[in-house]
């Protein structure tokens, strides 16, 4: 069995990888830490795992195989830091400390960018994975392709909208009913945080890729990131279809579809949907995706397999919420 811990377990990203992890046929939970709730039991916090998980939330951590920080940006890194982690165990940062190329080597240690879709066989073989973001993962998804065979020869345009839980679990303005109920906004526009990693992975396949215009907004539902990507291209769609089903064919959990998709059919899975349409001389990419799960812990937990030499779809065999 492998001994996993996670640090920072008390949010939402926390929670949702104590619920993929303690289903997991493979994997024993040794602890879950969070400052705040040391002492309570898990199911205090998250109350849907009572009768599941008798645990208590730890201040530290302990020996495990395995560690996923779901810590927020800025606090990964301090939190190993404080809490030196062996050589042995392993490393799932779900934060954005370690994602580029900058930050990248830590105290000895390498941070593979986690997105099995482009770096499938160097997550095999890493020790620490950063995991990518979540609008950063339904972005890429939707490009990667393109890039691969050099078809993104003009700007690149997304319109993406994200779920409350996006912004995490403490109280604040954007995520507070009154405000976010029948409402929606954008933000950080065309300085959004994921974009500089969008931009180092995806030159890897693509090293003229140098920009894009993102637009992010908030949404009035609770999980899920909905993203438009438009660019030029003289190519028939035909071709194209035949560029992202070649691509993904390897890829369990990235699909083209043949229908027109929405948020439900992918909420509570680790699936990427991908939606093509050509319009004159636009190629039109949607994709969607649960922000939590193939934006965060499911593809943490992807990862993990991938690391420790288990089919990568082992325990995310998920069903979506579709009503």
């Amino acid at each position: 069995m492998i001994k996993a811990g996670i640090a920072g377990a008390a949010g939402y990203t926390g929670g949702e990888m104590l619920r993929l992890l303690l289903q997991h046929p493979d994997v024993k939970i040794v602890f879950a830490q969070s400052e705040s709730k040391a002492g309570k039991k898990i199911y205090e916090v998250h109350k849907d795992i009572f009768g599941t998980c008798d645990l208590e939330f730890s201040a530290g951590i302990s020996e495990a195989d395995v560690i996923f920080l779901c810590k927020g940006h800025g606090e990964a890194k301090q939190f190993l830091m404080k809490n030196p982690v062996s050589n042995k165990t392993k490393i799932v940062d779900l934060s954005q400390d370690f994602r580029d190329q900058e930050t990248k080597q830590f105290n000895g240690r390498e941070f593979v960018y986690g997105l099995p879709e482009l770096n499938h066989e160097k997550i095999k073989m890493a020790d620490s994975v950063a995991n990518p973001g979540c609008f950063a993962t339904a972005i890429q998804l939707a490009l990667l392709p393109l890039a691969k065979c050099g078809l993104i020869t003009s700007d690149v345009h997304i319109n993406a909208t994200t779920g409350s839980t996006g912004a995490g679990q403490a109280l604040s303005e954007s995520v507070h009913f009154s405000k976010r109920n029948n409402n929606m906004n954008a933000y950080k526009v065309m300085e959004h945080q994921h974009e500089k990693e969008i931009i180092e992975s995806m030159g890897q396949l693509q090293p003229s890729f140098k920009q894009l215009r993102f637009i992010p907004q908030r949404g009035a539902f609770t999980r899920g990131i909905f993203s438009v990507q438009y660019v030029n291209t003289n190519e028939k769609l035909e071709k194209i279809e035949e560029v992202y089903r070649e691509f993904y064919s390897e890829h369990p959990f990235t699909h083209l579809v043949p229908f027109e998709i929405d948020l439900k059919q992918v909420i509570n899975t680790n699936n990427c949907f991908l939606s093509l349409q050509k319009v004159k001389d636009q190629l039109i990419i949607i994709s969607v995706i649960d922000n939590l799960l193939k934006g965060a812990a499911g593809q943490a937990l992807q990862n993990m397999n991938l690391m420790f030499g288990l089919s990568e779809k082992t325990g995310l065999q998920l069903k979506a919420n579709t009503f």
